[in-house]
């Protein structure tokens, strides 16, 4: 049997397991407008200045650079940061923009216009573990018979498979599937070495001495990497896009 996809390559930054955000939170963020021919920009407000609420700083000129901006109307400003700021415009909106996290990269989910808005955003978006699953079901299709055969022999106790190598195995009888329990996930270096000593390399290497087929250790890393939990193989689940898929 060959894989229709090619298997994604070792220490991806990319899965399709991959679901919801993590470390969502809410920035307070300027719209500022400048020049006529330049397109807004957005900017947090200075420290000195994050105690002011939002009817005071709507529609007030401001100080800005890269990093910041000042209120300059109304406003005292510390000594020395003005200087910092070599550009002038005017706020036109206060944007409270929620960010989130995937796979620890940064992304920008959405702009709100009140903070009150954009905390009933965070609330709908966020789940009590944190993560938006951490159960996923999915075909037998995305591992090759000897994988699937490998699973079998190992589960044919009726005592849960313990393997030492950060997942157990489970048998479901009523559907014919297969469970895995990933332990220690995300297996990323960073957390691996926190709580085993090692990078995910030797995990890997471990997996495969003890005879786990690579097909296998390829879906499990790439379902731990998304903190899946529980990843159970079952012939009548549907297959998931982006995963390698094995054929006759």
């Amino acid at each position: 049997m060959n894989p229709t996809h090619q298997a994604p390559a070792l220490l991806t930054t990319s899965t399709p397991f991959a679901r919801g955000y993590d470390n969502l939170h809410i920035e307070r963020l300027l719209l500022i407008t400048y020049e006529n021919d330049c397109p807004p920009c957005f900017r947090p407000v200075h420290d000195s200045q994050a105690h002011l609420p939002d009817d005071e700083l709507r529609l007030f000129p401001c100080l800005f650079n890269d990093d910041f901006a000042l209120i300059s109307e109304g406003q005292s400003i510390p000594e020395g940061l003005d200087e910092c700021c070599q550009s002038t415009g005017l706020v036109r909106q206060v944007i409270y923009a929620v960010m989130g996290e995937v796979l620890s990269e940064r992304h920008h989910v959405g702009d709100l216009y009140s903070l009150e808005e954009a905390q009933a955003m965070v609330h709908r978006l966020n789940f009590e573990t944190g993560h938006y699953s951490r159960a996923w079901e999915i075909s037998t299709a995305h591992l090759p018979d000897e994988a699937m055969l490998c699973l079998e022999a190992w589960v044919s106790h009726s005592a849960p498979r313990q393997t030492g190598l950060l997942f157990e195995l489970f048998t479901l009888p009523d559907c014919v599937g297969i469970g895995c329990k990933l332990i220690g996930t995300p297996w990323t270096d960073e957390n691996l070495l926190n709580i085993e000593g090692n990078r995910y390399s030797s995990l890997r290497q471990e997996q495969l001495d003890a005879g786990t087929p690579e097909a296998l250790v390829n879906v499990l890393y790439l379902a731990a990497l998304a903190d899946v939990r529980l990843l159970i193989f079952d012939p009548d689940a549907a297959v998931l896009d982006g995963l390698a898929i094995f054929d006759e």
